[in-house]
Formats: structure tokens, sequence, C-alpha cells
């Protein structure tokens, strides 16, 4: 026979209200508990299982993730859940090669495709986009979302690059497609922008030690999950 647990009980043990308690309940991702005689909900080893696996997961994973995880648990669908938690794990790991190719731009003092074409400097539109590997339009759409400040041909009004563009173009390159580094990119861009290029490391630190911070989190998360399922029957 499980022990059974006042909501007080399970509140104090996790550092949480009792109003949490109910709130997580209301979500249906901890199944509801049986009341007592008095009314009073009586939570067992499984529900202090499931709220110590739901906050610990919060840091890693966010709320959303967290709920479906535990949502599949509750419906006896463990690999599902486990599929799941292993996709946001991948995305992470893309971040952080993201993170540490932006981190490798930064530090190179130049720019070897760039340094070896024989074209005039400032270069047009479509010779930066060659050489940094993307489309016209893209630069042109990051010009719109304020990441690109290119030159302007006194004359003609054409687009002219530099090579700080090419840098700022292959930073912007290497980011667009991650997920947790999105917020810093505007930052890390203009930092180079202005030539500082030890800010844009900076900032590109502090988006590394993020990414660890989350990994940490998101193992701790897995740990109470793998907790979970044992304490469901659904893992010896």
């Amino acid at each position: 026979m499980q022990r059974t647990y006042k909501p007080i009980e399970i509140a104090r043990a996790l550092n949480l209200s009792t109003s949490a308690l109910r709130h997580y309940e209301s979500w249906g991702v901890v199944p509801a508990p049986e009341r007592g005689a008095n009314g009073y909900r009586l939570y067992t080893d499984v529900h202090l299982a499931y709220f110590r696996c739901l906050r610990t997961m919060f840091a890693g994973f966010g709320v959303a993730v967290t709920c479906e995880v535990l949502r599949h648990i509750q419906a006896g669908q463990m690999h599902d859940a486990f599929w799941l938690v292993n996709k946001e794990q991948a995305l992470l790991q893309q971040d952080k090669q993201a993170a540490d190719q932006t981190m490798e731009l930064l530090r190179r003092l130049e720019l070897p495709a760039f340094a070896d074409t024989k074209k005039k400097q400032p270069i047009s539109i479509g010779e930066a986009a060659a050489i940094a590997g993307v489309t016209t339009s893209a630069l042109r759409h990051w010009e719109k979302e304020e990441l690109l400040t290119p030159l302007r041909d006194a004359d003609n009004g054409y687009r002219l690059y530099t090579p700080l563009h090419i840098r700022q173009i292959l930073i912007i390159r290497t980011l667009r497609s991650t997920v947790y580094l999105l917020r810093n990119l505007k930052d890390i861009v203009h930092a180079v922008e202005h030539q500082s290029v030890e800010q844009a490391v900076k900032l590109t630190e502090t988006a590394i030690q993020g990414i660890h911070a989350r990994i940490r989190n998101q193992f701790q998360g897995v740990h109470q999950l793998v907790e979970l399922c044992r304490a469901v029957k659904l893992m010896e």
C-alpha cells in the first residue's frame, strides 16, 4: 500500500504552494488524486514523482513540452515521451553547434573567401551573396529586419558590401535556423557592425553559457522522468 500525502506535505517537499499543486492538476498533467472522507486530496508517491518531474523538467524543456511529455506518461506512452525529449535535446545540440561556429567566425582575423577575391572592394549584392553562400533576397530580407546596413553607391543607389558586412552575413547565416540564439542575433551582429568584436564574443559566450545551463537542466529533468517511469511501472 502506497503512502499518502497531504497537499501541504507535497508542497513543502518541493518548495511549492498548495495552490500550485492544484493548478498543475487542473492542467491534466498529474493524475487526479483520491479524496479522503473529509474531501481533502490524498496524494501518493506516484503523485510526488509526477510533481517532482514536472518541476524539474520545466527549466530544461519549458512548460509546453513538459506537459506533453507527462500526458504521454499518463497514457502509458513512455517511448513517445522519450522521443519528444530526444527531439528537444537534438535542437539544443544544433544551437550549440551554431554558437561554436559563431565564436569561430568572430575570432577569425581574416575571411579567406573574401580576401582571395580579386574583385575591388566594396562589392555588389550579387558578389556578397555568392561569397557567403546565400541568396540576394536573403540579404534584402536581413536588411529589412535591420540586421544589415549595406553602403549605397552615391551615383546609382546600389547596395555595396565590405568585408565587415561579409562577416555579419556569415554570422546571420550560421544563426538563422537556431531557436535559442535568435534572441541574441541582432545584438551580436550590431556589435560586429560597430567594430566591437570583443563585445560580440562576450554576447556569444553568454549565449553558450545559457546553453550549458539548459543542457544541465535537461539531464536533471530526464533523470526525474526516468524515476517517474519507474514509479508508474513503465520501466523496471
